[in-house]
């Protein structure tokens, strides 16, 4: 079993910055490395939407919506991954997801952390 905890969301200023931190932990019975680790969010009454990845060799990807603003990474030591999101806007309120997807095809997803920018 895999447990992913987020941490990092709050309440800031347009313009503003916030780092999202997701640790990711593995019990014994994992065997196969992750192949993908992925922010999702998902805005007030609307339906849960990626917003980045980075894959086992570092390649990232990020929704059209947040380019040039939000960076995805990873800290292998720590088992963490991290979004740093910068110039946020109103529209970026959301209960931002990690989540991570093993090669064998499991995925596991985090409990969520909110993000509220004010205008």
């Amino acid at each position: 079993q895999v447990q992913l905890v987020e941490s990092g969301g709050g309440l800031v200023q347009a313009g503003g910055s916030l780092r999202l931190n997701c640790v990711v932990s593995e019990d014994a019975s994992v065997t196969k490395p992750i192949a993908w680790y992925r922010w999702f969010r998902q805005q007030p009454g609307k339906e849960r939407e990626g917003v980045a990845t980075i894959n086992r060799g570092g390649t990232t990807t990020y929704a059209d919506s947040v380019q040039g603003r939000f960076t995805i990474s990873r800290d292998s030591a720590k088992n963490t991954v991290y979004l740093q999101m910068n110039a946020l806007e109103p529209e970026d309120t959301a209960l931002y997801y990690c989540n991570v997807v093993y090669f064998e095809g499991a995925t596991y997803w985090g409990q969520g952390t909110q993000v509220t920018v004010s205008s």
